[in-house]
């Protein structure tokens, strides 16, 4: 796909970043609306933008589609010959990236629960 001037990519002006730090241009991605759930949804399997929609709370189709493009700019979604979206190995590898911070939120949401501790 051909880069948007709104598809964060490294090496161009990104959130927090003139020069587009890889990690900065990752976090203005996946810090855009919806867009971690539009992963979180795909983590399983292809979807086609109905069932995706659905999956997310019934979210606006303009967003979505929004997202779906950025995220296929971005090379982490593909559509595949049936038109559903699914991750790419890059976005497959995002998802394992990711696992670390899944896990921590569990403990943080328990520590929410229990109290603070040091």
């Amino acid at each position: 796909m051909t880069p948007t001037p709104t598809t964060p990519l490294p090496g161009g002006p990104v959130r927090g970043s003139t020069t587009g730090r890889p990690l900065m241009a990752a976090l203005d991605l996946l810090g855009r609306r919806w867009t971690l759930r539009i992963l979180w949804e795909l983590r399983e399997g292809a979807l086609g933008a109905r069932a995706l929609r659905q999956r997310c709370d019934n979210m606006s189709s303009s967003v979505l589609y929004e997202r779906l493009r950025e995220l296929r700019t971005a090379g982490v979604v593909v559509r595949d010959e049936r038109g559903e979206y699914e991750l790419t190995t890059l976005g497959r590898q995002l998802g394992h990236a990711l696992t670390p911070l899944q896990r921590w939120a569990e403990r943080w949401s328990a520590a929410q629960r229990t109290g603070p501790r040091r």
